[in-house]
């Protein structure tokens, strides 16, 4: 989760120049990962050498957003295409959901799985985990992970912040399956393949251990057929973790951050190894850092809302990464131009496209084919992005903010928590707040409202706020249950779909559950 919302992050693609067959597709999501906490965007950051690299080689988005400023709508948009206003995916949802992504919603698993891919899910789902909501009914083959943050404990209100936290009590049924769900120690590794499975007490490490062999190798072992990888990392969401001593500097920080990037290291290896050109490689991030975890969550880099943070606010909506950078895709140039700014949108119908596939019908996309994109033959994206509220003043899902070219208008602000624990004050903009990034990257300072500038861009804005509007009430929309019941909670019965590992970090033989 992440309270600052719709930080653009690196985006850095290897990809075949000549596609003379179905490529494979690796997705690697990162969850609260900030702009500045990639060596690429921010020098002062040292702990990511492999992602470095990944950028040099492969292409590099300037000007990219996440679709949602919290785990689920962030992770909807990003299988389906669609905000959440039309997925209906519009915030979290809990341990005890009986719902998920509605079941009318079309994943891209599906639709990659339909044109001849085997597909594999690593990570963290966090798109509900009762019944048919689970990855392997939702177009993947092959599923290892958790059904949501790691940090969703029963020892801790989520959001907590540093192993070790004490140990679950043991006694009685409300208080090993209340409402706060089960501690790290238990969380559940749900497996849709007979294999051994541990239970592990710290996620990250298993993780690293396990996405390249669990994942790529079965998937690529399907002679003949290309695959689709969705590697969704528990890095660097709190509860943080590190298999080494942290090292002077970021602290505890730090030492995930250079797990996570040794773990994107290890798997272009292993795409590497299918050879050159076979394999699409696609990083980015969920929502940007929590802030609200102070020293725990991630760099901003220079993107820090400073209107709203003098007025005591977080809800910081999608920024532009500086402009004037240069991609590189195989052997060709191109420079991001301002009216381009891809968002993790339009990896669903970018990655339909070059699988040769269809989109489905009956139903309208937020996202965009920017293939062209990155093999630089054009420039041309996105000339609106639209910004929903998830995690601060609002409706959850309603679209609070937008992107026109270098202008971005804020119809609320406020609402989300600060470090230091408080709430800035909710505030509806009519006419909305508008920020010239190009001068003011730092949204220090809104446009005067009186000023010839503001009166010019006023009414394209409007009209493409209004448009929008127009365009989702028209869609075929679907609605997500958001309603509980402690049944749905994973539980030690392995004929469940979710399962729950049962183990003592005090007692050194462990029991485990494998999720069938």
């Amino acid at each position: 989760m992440g309270t600052l919302s719709l930080w653009a992050v690196l985006v850095a693609l290897w990809a075949p120049c000549v596609l003379s067959r179905q490529p494979n597709f690796i997705v690697i999501l990162a969850d609260d990962v900030g702009w500045g906490d990639l060596g690429a965007n921010w020098a002062e950051t040292k702990e990511t050498p492999h992602l470095d690299q990944l950028a040099a080689e492969g292409t590099r988005f300037v000007d990219f957003h996440s679709a949602a400023s919290t785990c689920s709508p962030s992770r909807a948009s990003l299988l389906t295409g669609r905000l959440g206003a039309r997925s209906g995916v519009t915030h979290n949802f809990a341990i005890a959901s009986l719902g998920g992504l509605p079941l009318n919603e079309t994943t891209l698993a599906e639709v990659l799985r339909e044109a001849g891919y085997s597909t594999g899910a690593i990570g963290k789902w966090h798109l509900g985990h009762h019944g048919h909501h689970h990855p392997s009914s939702r177009g993947f083959d092959y599923y290892f992970g958790i059904p949501y943050s790691h940090d969703m404990g029963c020892t801790d209100s989520p959001g907590y912040n540093v192993p070790p936290c004490p140990p679950c009590p043991r006694h009685g049924t409300a208080a090993r399956y209340g409402a706060r769900g089960f501690h790290l120690g238990e969380v559940a590794v749900c497996s849709s393949v007979p294999r051994p499975v541990g239970c592990p007490w710290l996620w990250s490490s298993l993780l690293m251990l396990s996405a390249p062999t669990l994942s790529l190798c079965p998937l690529c072992s399907d002679s003949g057929r290309p695959f689709f990888l969705y590697l969704a990392l528990a890095h660097m969401h709190v509860p943080l973790t590190a298999p080494l001593p942290p090292a002077a500097g970021r602290g505890i920080y730090g030492a995930s951050l250079a797990e996570m990037d040794a773990l994107v290291g290890r798997v272009k290896e292993l795409a590497d190894s299918l050879g050159k050109g076979s394999t699409l490689l696609w990083f980015t991030g969920d929502n940007g850092p929590w802030a609200q975890k102070c020293e725990l969550a991630g760099r901003l880099g220079p993107f820090v809302g400073a209107w709203q943070r003098q007025r005591g606010n977080l809800a910081a909506w999608g920024v532009p990464v500086p402009a004037g950078e240069t991609l590189q895709g195989c052997s060709l140039l191109a420079l991001m131009s301002v009216p381009s700014f891809p968002s993790t949108l339009d990896i669903f119908p970018t990655l339909v496209a070059l699988a040769g596939a269809a989109l489905p019908p009956h139903r309208r996309f937020d996202g965009l084919d920017v293939s062209p994109v990155l093999f630089g033959w054009s420039d041309v994206g996105h000339k609106v992005l639209l910004h929903p509220n998830s995690g601060a003043a609002g409706r959850a899902g309603a679209i609070e903010a937008l992107r026109l070219a270098q202008y971005k208008a804020f119809y609320t602000t406020g609402g989300a928590l600060a470090c230091d624990g408080s709430t800035g004050p909710a505030e509806q903009h009519q006419p909305p707040l508008i920020f010239n990034l190009d001068r003011d990257i730092q949204e220090q300072e809104p446009l005067d409202r009186a000023s010839r500038e503001y009166q010019a861009v006023l009414p394209a804005i409007s009209r493409a706020y209004a448009q929008a509007l127009q365009d989702i009430a028209a869609d075929n929309v679907s609605v997500a249950d958001y309603s509980q019941d402690p049944a749905a909670i994973p539980c030690c019965n392995v004929q469940h779909v979710g399962c729950r590992c049962q183990e003592d970090p005090h007692v050194e033989k462990r029991t485990s559950w494998l999720c069938l």
